[in-house]
């Protein structure tokens, strides 16, 4: 009798341990899923906050470089004033300052999210280019009106 008692204790032990233990795995599944959704909601939120920071800085650098095509415009336009030596020189500087504008905005448009770190380089890189190249614009235009 008393083997038969420690036996079905044992196979109580046995079985209730099986049960807890299945539970536990089947609560870790669900605990790991629920993480799964919070991240992917994370990552969710993150590329749409870069898309709109992209969007923003994207549309911002767009209007500096309209307002650099409209001085290259008008420094084209006062070139007449110029004498025709300096013509050729100023017109080569011209153009240079077309093609960087020009490129300025292939680099813009070209630019993939590679993380934040990259990204914060990149805007930083560009926005120092951009601001080269407007103040060679503004030297150009001062020198002109000399």
């Amino acid at each position: 009798m008393k083997k038969s008692l420690l036996t079905i204790a044992l196979t109580t032990l046995i079985i209730g341990t099986l049960i807890t233990s299945c539970n536990s795995s089947a609560k870790k599944v669900e605990d790991a899923a629920v993480k799964v959704d919070d991240a992917t909601e994370e990552l969710k939120s993150a590329k749409e906050d870069f898309n709109y920071e992209y969007n923003k800085f994207k549309v911002e650098s767009e209007q500096r470089m309209l307002d650099n095509e409209f001085k290259i415009a008008e420094l084209k336009a006062n070139k007449v004033k110029l004498k025709k030596e300096a013509k050729e020189e100023y017109d080569k500087t011209i153009a240079d300052l077309e093609e960087k504008n020009s490129s300025m905005r292939t680099k813009l448009n070209e630019y993939k999210e590679e993380g934040k770190d990259k990204w914060e380089s990149f805007k930083r890189e560009f926005n120092h280019d951009m601001d080269e190249l407007g103040s060679a614009l503004k030297d150009l235009g001062n020198n002109n009106v000399k």
